[in-house]
């Protein structure tokens, strides 16, 4: 096996001898990811068995693991704000269910005061036409004790009137 240094060696001499190069080196050169133009370094060149940069592949080992730990660490803020959420709904679940029965005794305790009102309404009514004709009384009993006080200031005036004569 020949590293891409190695290769990259080969391709130098090769291409530095004018001529030397057949029409088979160029297709096995096109063959093999490994005899490309090119001297990429990225995946699709990669070998598994290739010898490579010992810092390269602890680098990569490192950016892997950082990876996963962000990534764990990312599902585990995400699973925590599904909990939370999940709390919210059965706290909200419980308030509401307790307002409904709320509302319920406050929808059935008006029903009831109405069903009262309606049975006392005729009592109520006459109530009003008894308070309207205190009313009118009242007024007539005033009514009276003016002409009455008139009455009495004439009656008054009268006798004088008989007694000086």
């Amino acid at each position: 096996m020949t590293s891409v240094k190695d290769q990259l060696k080969e391709d130098t001499q090769v291409e530095s001898l004018p001529h030397a190069e057949s029409i088979t080196d160029r297709n096995s050169r096109c063959d093999s990811p490994k005899r490309g133009t090119t001297l990429s370094t990225s995946t699709s060149s990669f070998e598994a068995l290739d010898p490579h940069d010992p810092n390269l592949s602890r680098l990569a080992n490192t950016m892997f693991q950082k990876t996963g730990e962000y990534l764990q660490e990312e599902l585990t803020a995400t699973h925590a704000d599904y909990r939370l959420l999940e709390r919210l709904n059965k706290e909200t679940i419980a308030k509401y269910t307790e307002l409904k029965t709320i509302s319920s005794s406050v929808a059935q305790s008006l029903d009831s005061l109405n069903e009262k009102y309606k049975k006392l309404q005729p009592i109520l009514d006459n109530i009003n036409e008894i308070d309207d004709s205190v009313n009118k009384l009242e007024q007539a009993a005033y009514k009276l004790a003016s002409y009455s006080k008139r009455l009495e200031a004439k009656f008054k005036d009268i006798e004088k009137d008989a007694k000086n004569k």
